[in-house]
Formats: C-alpha cells, sequence, structure tokens
C-alpha cells in the first residue's frame, strides 16, 4: 500500500476519492444546480434542471432518484424536486466550491476557459486547498498592491515566453 506522499495517476487519485465520497461528481453537478434554482424558487422541476444542465430529462431523472435515495432531495416521479435539509447543506458548500475556485481563475486573469476550467477543477480540489484558494483569493483582493504586481509579473511573463 502506497503511503500519502506518494504518487498515483489521476485515476488512481480518483478511485482513492470515489471510496470516500457519496456523491459522484456527476451527482455534485447535480445538486450543485437544483440548490442554485431552489435558492430563487424552492424548487425545480425536472424539464427546468434538464435544460440548465443541457442533459435529457431521463438522463436528468436518473440522478434526481439516486440524490433522492441518498436523502438529498424529496421528488416524485412527475412532481417538483425539493432539497432536503442535508441536501440544502451540501448544494450551497457546493455552490461556494463553485465560485472560491471561479473566483481564484478570475483573480489570475483565467477568461476564455474559465468555466470549464471551474468544472475540472472543482471536483478533485480538496478542502485544505480549497480554504487555501479562498484566503489567497481574500488575500489578494485586499492588498491591491500585491495584485497589481502578479499583474506586471504575468504580462512581462507574457512578453518573454519564460513562463510556462
Amino acid at each position: 500500500m502506497k503511503g500519502k506522499d506518494e504518487f498515483y495517476t489521476v485515476r488512481g487519485y480518483k478511485m482513492i476519492n470515489a471510496e470516500k465520497k457519496l456523491l459522484t461528481t456527476s451527482m455534485e453537478d447535480y445538486l450543485e444546480m437544483i440548490y442554485r434554482i431552489c435558492k430563487k424558487e424552492d424548487y425545480v422541476r425536472m424539464n427546468q434542471l434538464a435544460k440548465n444542465l443541457n442533459v435529457r430529462p431521463s438522463s436528468a431523472t436518473k440522478i434526481v432518484q439516486k440524490l433522492r435515495d441518498l436523502g438529498m432531495v424529496d421528488y416524485e416521479k412527475y412532481g417538483v424536486i425539493q432539497l432536503t435539509e442535508e441536501g440544502e447543506r451540501l448544494g450551497k458548500f457546493l455552490l461556494e466550491r463553485h465560485n472560491i475556485i471561479e473566483e481564484f481563475l478570475k483573480i489570475i486573469g483565467t477568461e476564455a476557459t474559465r468555466l470549464r476550467d471551474t468544472e475540472i477543477m472543482e471536483h478533485g480540489v480538496s478542502i485544505s486547498t480549497l480554504r487555501n484558494i479562498s484566503i489567497l483569493n481574500k488575500f489578494l483582493l485586499v492588498n491591491p498592491d500585491i495584485m497589481e504586481q502578479f499583474i506586471r509579473f504575468k504580462a512581462d511573463c507574457n512578453k518573454s515566453m519564460d513562463c510556462l
């Protein structure tokens, strides 16, 4: 068995995390979107959820049923979807995680791929790294002089092609 400092492939890390996680990445995306919609309307309809996630209603139904079985949502066939207390708590965290990573990417100047990169990064980030990213976001926002230094440094790197 490998120690905590040994290298794994991405698939290896995913397999380790899957053993510890209650939800798949897809289920997390669904729960986050349900939370987003329920913040405004208290419930969501299956067609509305499918449209927001760009999936077919039949695909959305399968995931929502799994979320129901895990106690994250209340849902009856052809009815509305509502968050349980646990679903609301976890949905709020998932949205906060998304926003922290998206804000970080915005701060460092990621534009064209920001949403895609956020979606990829959010499912693999640990809580401690997420906390550190959040702290860094806040630090950079309250220290505009350091942010200006970063912007100049980044511009110099981009001009010289000396940075990755």
